[in-house]
């Protein structure tokens, strides 16, 4: 993964970002191209009903000091992020994919063991001529970075 980093002059360089490192004692823990119908838009038609959206989650785990001892509840589960996305986009109609990006790394950030989470939303059929839109965000727990 790349990030554009400000230089100070207006412009960004790019930074290669180490998603899992052993010297700083994380994990990366990812759900790529989870495809789910959503009520979201701020156009008139786009109210009342559902559109497509690909959602892409990233999400830096701080490895704790024992092993994972092979038991599920020692890790991230990405079917309990799933299931939060899915109850997150069922609730409600949501306008902004910037806020359903931000929803969706709030409840991620809930997980203390959770400090970075970078979330991608991307509307399917929104524009006939481009295979998607939409926004991606990178929120991190105080203190972190």
């Amino acid at each position: 993964m790349t990030q554009i980093e400000p230089t100070g002059e207006g412009t960004g360089r790019v930074v290669h970002l180490k998603l899992a490192d052993a010297a700083s004692k994380v994990r990366h823990v990812f759900i790529r191209d989870l495809l789910l119908d959503a009520h979201i838009g701020v156009h008139k038609h786009e109210k009342g009903r559902r559109q497509r959206v690909r959602i892409n989650i990233d999400l830096t785990v701080l490895e704790t000091a024992q092993d994972s001892g092979d038991d599920l509840a020692n890790v991230v589960c990405y079917e309990d992020i799933v299931g939060k996305v899915k109850a997150l986009v069922e609730a409600e109609h949501i306008n902004l994919a910037e806020t359903m990006a931000e929803r969706i790394a709030g409840r991620c950030l809930e997980d203390i063991r959770i400090v970075v989470a970078r979330i991608r939303v991307e509307k399917l059929t929104v524009i006939a001529e481009a295979a998607s839109v939409g926004v991606e965000i990178e929120r991190s727990k105080p203190g972190f970075r």
